[in-house]
C-alpha cells in the first residue's frame, strides 16, 4: 500500500507541482507586481538615458590610466577565516594595519557587521602568504586582473576607449589585458597578490551578521608603494596625447614601511607629473581606502590641488571632508547614508576645495607679479558612488559633458559588475533609494521624487550641476571587489 502510494505521488507529481506554481501566480501579491513593473521601467529609462551619448567609432578617446596593478585572488571571507580556524573576535577593533591573526579578526569583524569595504596592508609578509596558500584551496575561488588602474584601464577600453596603463606587471598578466590597452612599465617576474575576502549581505561570522554585501581587501606588496611604473608612463604620456589622466592606486603607500623620505620625494615626482601635463586634459584622481592621516594630508598637498575631477565611496568622502575640515580622518561612516547628506558633503568638499585653489593663486598674485601661470586646478567634477544611488557635481561650462546619462551611465554600471552580466536582469535587482529625497538636511529643503521614466534628477546650483540616479542595486552578488573603479571609469568615459 506504502509503495502503491509512492508510484501515485510519481505519476502526478509534475501535474501538481505545475497547479501549485500556477496558483502562486494567480494569487501573486499586486504589491509584487507593482515592484517588478516600477523596476522594470526605472530600469528602461536609465537605458535610454545611457544611449542618449553614443561613443564614436570612428576617433576613439584617449586615457592614460595610472598607477600598478596586482592578481586578486577572490574567496569567501567567512569561509577562509573559517578555514584557518580563526574565531570570531568579541572585540572589533580598527587597525592602521595587519600584523598577527588577532588583528585580522580584529579588523574584519569591525567592518563587517556594518558592510562597510576596507583595505588594509599587512605588515606580517609570512602570516600573507599563509592566507594566500589557504585561500588557493578553498571552493569557488576566483583569480582576476586587479588594482585600481588596471581595473579602470579595462572598462574603459570595453566602453571604447584606447588606453596607456602604468604598471608593473607579469607576462601573464600583459596577456589577457584588452588589445586597446598599452602598458608602459616594467615586467616582473612574480605580480603582487591582493587577497579580496567578499562576503554576501546577511553573512554570518559567529554572532556578527553583515548588513550589506562588501569586501575586505589584504595585501603585502613590493612593487606597487613604489610607483615603479611612473618614469616610462611620464615618457610615454607625451606621445600619447590623452583626452584625460586618471590616478588611481595610492592607498597602496597607506602604512608601507618606507625608508625616511621616500615617500615624500615619490610624491614629488607625480605632482611633477600631474602640473606638467597640458591644461586642456582633464586630471581624476581616484579616492580609496586610506587610514594613515599623513598621507592624507601628502593627497591634498602633492595630488588632489592638480586633479579637476574625483570619484570616492561614500566611506572616503566623510573621510576626505573631516580632514579638510581640521578634523582627524574618520575610519567607519555609514555604509547606506541618504542622498540628503551626501549631497551636503559633497558641497562642503566642492566648496573647500574651490576656496583653497582661489585662495593659493590669489597668495601668489600676490607675491609675484610676474606670474601668470595657475597654481593646481579647481575642483570641477565631483562624482560619489553609493550602494544606493549615483551623485554628481559638475561644474556648468567645465570640460565635463553629458553629466545626466553619466550618472545614468555610471548607475547601470554598478548593477552589471556586482551580478557580473552585461544583461540588467531585474528579478535579480531591487531599489534601496528612497521614493523621494531631500536636494538638503537644512530645514525646508526641497524634496525630488523618483520618478520611474525619468530616473536620473538633474537641477543647477550656484556654479554647478547635480544629477542623482538610483542604483538597481544586485540581488545576487557576483563580486563587490573592483565596483568603484568600474563605476567611476564608465562615468568618465561619457564626459571627456
Amino acid at each position: 500500500m506504502e509503495g502503491g502510494g509512492r508510484v501515485s505521488w510519481m505519476k502526478y507529481g509534475p501535474v501538481v507541482s505545475l497547479f501549485v506554481v500556477l496558483l502562486a501566480l494567480w494569487f501573486r501579491s499586486p504589491q509584487n507586481e507593482v515592484l517588478d513593473d516600477r523596476l522594470d521601467a526605472v530600469l528602461s529609462s536609465l537605458l535610454r538615458a545611457e544611449r542618449k551619448v553614443g561613443m564614436s567609432n570612428v576617433v576613439r578617446p584617449k586615457v592614460a590610466v595610472g598607477f600598478g596593478g596586482c592578481v586578486d585572488l577572490i574567496v569567501d571571507g567567512v569561509s577562509l577565516l573559517n578555514k584557518i580556524n580563526l574565531p570570531p573576535t568579541d572585540q572589533p577593533l580598527h587597525h592602521d594595519y595587519i600584523e598577527n591573526a588577532e588583528q585580522l579578526a580584529q579588523s574584519f569583524a569591525y567592518f563587517f557587521a556594518p558592510g562597510a569595504a576596507a583595505e588594509r596592508f599587512m605588515l606580517n609578509d609570512t602570516f600573507f602568504s599563509e592566507l594566500v596558500e589557504a585561500s588557493r584551496d578553498l571552493p569557488g575561488n576566483r583569480w582576476s586582473v586587479g588594482g585600481n588602474a588596471p581595473v579602470m584601464a579595462g572598462r574603459m577600453a570595453t566602453e571604447g576607449c584606447d588606453v596607456l596603463l602604468g604598471g608593473t606587471f607579469s607576462p601573464d598578466f600583459t596577456d589577457v589585458l584588452s588589445q586597446h590597452i598599452t602598458v608602459a612599465g616594467k615586467i616582473v617576474e612574480e605580480p603582487d597578490i591582493h587577497l579580496i575576502l567578499e562576503y554576501p549581505s546577511g553573512a554570518s561570522w559567529g554572532h556578527y551578521t553583515s548588513r550589506r554585501a562588501n569586501r575586505y581587501i589584504i595585501h603585502s606588496d613590493d612593487h606597487n608603494p613604489y610607483l615603479s611604473s611612473m618614469e616610462e608612463f611620464a615618457e610615454k604620456l607625451e606621445d600619447f596625447q590623452p583626452d584625460l589622466l586618471v590616478v588611481g592606486g595610492l592607498q597602496m603607500m597607506d602604512n608601507f614601511p618606507f625608508q625616511s623620505g621616500e615617500r615624500d620625494a615619490l610624491f614629488s615626482r607625480l605632482a611633477d607629473l600631474l602640473s606638467s601635463s597640458s591644461p586642456q586634459i582633464g586630471v581624476h584622481f581616484e579616492m580609496a581606502s586610506f587610514v594613515e592621516e599623513s598621507i592624507m594630508e601628502d593627497l591634498l598637498h602633492y595630488v588632489i590641488p592638480h586633479a579637476d575631477s574625483l570619484g570616492m565611496n561614500e566611506q572616503e568622502l566623510p573621510n576626505l571632508l573631516s580632514l579638510l575640515k581640521g578634523s582627524n580622518i574618520t575610519v567607519l561612516s555609514d555604509p547606506n547614508p541618504r542622498v540628503a547628506t551626501v549631497l551636503d558633503q559633497m558641497r562642503e568638499v566642492y566648496r573647500i576645495l574651490n576656496q583653497r585653489y582661489k585662495d593659493t593663486n590669489d597668495d601668489s598674485a600676490e607675491n609675484d607679479t610676474n606670474s601668470a601661470k595657475a597654481k593646481g586646478k579647481p575642483l570641477t567634477r565631483l562624482h560619489v558612488h553609493t550602494l544606493a544611488f549615483q551623485a554628481m557635481i559638475v561644474t556648468r561650462g567645465s570640460q565635463w559633458k553629458n553629466t545626466m546619462s553619466a550618472t545614468a551611465k555610471a548607475s547601470l554600471t554598478a548593477n552589471r559588475h556586482v551580478c557580473g552580466s552585461n544583461d540588467i536582469d531585474p528579478s535579480k535587482a531591487r531599489l534601496i533609494m528612497d521614493d523621494s529625497f531631500s536636494v538638503s538636511r537644512q530645514e525646508g529643503s526641497q524634496r525630488i521624487p523618483l520618478q520611474e521614466t525619468r530616473p536620473v534628477s538633474c537641477w543647477d546650483e550656484e556654479d554647478y550641476e547635480i544629477c542623482v540616479a538610483p542604483v538597481l542595486v544586485c540581488t545576487e552578488v557576483y563580486q563587490t571587489a573592483g565596483g568603484g573603479d568600474n563605476i567611476s571609469a564608465a562615468g568618465l568615459v561619457l564626459q571627456i
